[in-house]
């Protein structure tokens, strides 16, 4: 019976209203059950499939929920969706096609790695720095906005400034003090002042010397000494009863002599010649007669006049009794060299005059009056230079052939006549035989010792 109070056309229209909704709700409880009865278009489904997956992946990538890796100083394996601090180190494994994560630097990020704890999301910004923050700073930069840098800068240059004076003050004091700074000469006079003064004592008498030998060295100098009567002052400190004063007087006299004609002239007519032989030949400290035989043979090189008067005032048999005395072979060498200088210069000197007639006459007649090669084979060097050999330096060995090569012409019979010079030769022409032979072996084609074993082959063959 239908219910009443409708009337039935009404009742009609409801029926089937009410059966489209049965019908609906049927087909969708399907369409979700089985996908091959859906109702919807499958490429809208798919369409929608896409974009739920990308939308999860948008969430795990969501920086808001990525978890803090905790890397250590080894390399570790970086799972999925886990989150890298600042400053570690990431790599591809090449072998597992894993990424793997460690400390870079563990004094730079432990502090930050102290208060993350795990589980910790963090916020991952890669936009640090704009390029827009990088103008900006770029635009202050060129402001002149004072960073800690260019403070630093400052106090740097503040500092530099305290410590280092302008340079328009500094060549302000420099042309002040042009006007009080001393010459040579004027420096040569106040220690020639200081030197013989009175009121001086040893030690400041000593350094004067010694600053004026520093002076002196230079040729003009030299000749300004004389010229204000300084040589002469210097000269008379030779007679002084203080070995140090003759022999600094003499080191000074030794420097000013050198290569300086003037000088010389002036010191043989102050009577140095005669003072240097004098400490000679009496007894000194043997650091004194070092001075002084190196002021004497400065006074006697390249001065023929000087040698004149040398031979005149016995200086050979000054010279021979220095060299055989105990203890002084070191000035017996130096002596020997002074010789063979001597004679070989006059020998220059002939030659030098036959080829270019270019010396002097006068100084030519000079050279001619030097008789030195008489006087020493008359004081017996010929057999003195011959005993020198048996010295144990090679240096000296060398210089002393050297003079015996040079005195050869005269000293030739002498030569023979000497059983100890044969067997000293013999002996040294083995021990450089020997010497020669290593120096081949160490490919040295023109060595040392076999230079000596020449000039000692030379000397036996001419003394067959």
């Amino acid at each position: 019976m239908p219910p009443q109070g409708l009337p039935l056309s009404r009742m009609a229209p409801l029926g089937m209203l009410l059966g489209l909704l049965i019908a609906s709700c049927f087909t969708f409880c399907l369409s979700h059950q089985n996908p091959e009865f859906a109702l919807t278009n499958t490429e809208k489904s798919s369409t929608k499939e896409t974009e739920r997956k990308e939308t999860t992946a948008e969430e795990e990538l969501d920086p808001e929920v990525l978890e803090v890796f905790h890397p250590t100083h080894e390399w570790e394996p970086l799972r999925p969706g886990q989150a890298v601090p600042a400053g570690s180190h990431v790599r591809l494994n090449l072998q597992t096609g894993a990424r793997e994560v460690k400390l870079q630097d563990e004094d730079k990020f432990r502090n930050n790695l102290k208060g993350s704890k795990k589980g910790k999301r963090l916020n991952i910004n890669t936009n640090t720095y704009t390029s827009q923050d990088l103008k900006s700073a770029l635009a202050k930069f060129k402001e002149g906005v004072e960073t800690e840098t260019s403070k630093e800068d400052k106090a740097r240059q503040a500092e530099v400034k305290r410590l280092f004076r302008p340079i328009e003050e500094l060549k302000k004091d420099f042309e002040e003090l042009n006007v009080v700074i001393e010459s040579d000469m004027q420096i040569m006079v106040r220690l020639i002042n200081k030197f013989n003064s009175s009121s001086s004592s040893l030690e400041e008498k000593i350094a004067a010397l010694f600053d004026l030998e520093y002076y002196v060295h230079q040729m003009d100098n030299a000749q300004d000494l004389f010229s204000f009567g300084g040589l002469q002052v210097v000269i008379n400190g030779l007679n002084s009863t203080e070995p140090l004063v003759k022999e600094y007087a003499a080191f000074v006299l030794g420097a000013a002599f050198s290569s300086n004609p003037k000088v010389q002239v002036e010191a043989i007519e102050g009577g140095a010649l005669q003072k240097l032989l004098v400490i000679l030949a009496t007894e000194q400290p043997l650091t004194a007669k070092k001075k002084v035989l190196f002021a004497l043979c400065s006074l006697l090189r390249h001065f023929p006049y000087a040698q004149q008067q040398f031979l005149k005032l016995g200086g050979l048999q000054v010279l021979r009794s220095l060299v055989q005395e105990k203890g002084t072979e070191v000035l017996a060498v130096r002596v020997v060299t002074l010789l063979y200088d001597l004679v070989t210069e006059k020998m220059f000197a002939e030659e030098e005059a036959k080829l270019t007639r270019e010396m002097s006459p006068e100084k030519l007649q000079q050279y001619r009056q030097v008789h030195l090669l008489p006087g020493l084979r008359e004081q017996g060097w010929c057999e003195i230079t011959a005993h020198l050999l048996a010295l144990p330096e090679h240096d000296a060995r060398e210089k002393v052939l050297q003079t015996l090569g040079a005195l050869l012409a005269t000293c030739r019979d002498r030569f023979r006549q000497d059983p100890q010079l044969s067997r000293m030769l013999a002996s040294l022409q083995a021990e450089y035989q020997a010497l020669a032979t290593l120096e081949l072996q160490d490919g040295e084609d023109e060595g040392y010792f076999r230079e000596l074993l020449g000039s000692i082959n030379s000397l036996l063959k001419e003394l067959r």
